[in-house]
């Protein structure tokens, strides 16, 4: 693995589409706008989560040198203030629904792939 620690804002793609409705319905054009969570997650808490979800008798996670990247912003996370204030969307989806959806939609596949 790179560096675990950045932290990223997260949305689910249901979401987004979701605000690109709602700005093409009732967004002022010109406008700028966030579609974002406002919450940053670590890259270190996403995997955690996965190896908690993981059958797998033993994960071993091992930093890599050569993922590190020294231009590598701490935290990105984006500010959803202006589009809630004006329009009322804000995400609905927690990322662990999100995580979880993705975790089930890769076992189906592979699952469905050996049979």
């Amino acid at each position: 693995m790179g560096d675990l620690k950045p932290g990223r804002d997260f949305s689910d793609v249901r979401d987004i589409v979701r605000g690109y409705w709602t700005l093409l319905e009732r967004g002022t054009p010109g406008e700028v706008y966030n579609l974002c969570s406002g919450v940053d997650w670590s890259i270190e808490r996403v995997l955690n989560f996965y190896i908690g979800k993981s059958t797998a008798p033993r994960i071993e996670v091992r930093q890599d040198p050569a993922r590190l990247r020294p231009s590598d912003v701490p935290i990105l996370r984006g500010s959803r203030e202006k589009i809630e204030t004006a329009l009322g969307w804000r995400t609905t989806i927690p990322l662990e629904t999100t995580l979880s959806d993705l975790l089930e939609y890769w076992r189906r596949r592979i699952r469905s792939r050996a049979s």
